[in-house]
């Protein structure tokens, strides 16, 4: 998974407006404690975190 695509499936999921913030405020504790932002920064690969981000949301599996 690429960047372009995490970003477009956190849009999809959320919102055009909501996900930035959501991104950058949302700490989850399977990221280390991190928001979905600082552990794309910090190296982390999109598919790692978007899993994270599964989880959190809440996602059904056709999400995966």
């Amino acid at each position: 998974m690429r960047h372009t695509e995490f970003w477009a499936r956190l849009e999809k999921q959320l919102g055009r407006g909501y996900c930035e913030v959501w991104a950058d405020q949302f700490v989850m504790s399977e990221l280390g404690g991190r928001t979905a932002r600082e552990a794309l920064d910090a190296g982390m690969t999109p598919k790692e975190v978007w899993r994270a981000v599964w989880a959190a949301l809440e996602l059904p599996a056709t999400e995966k």
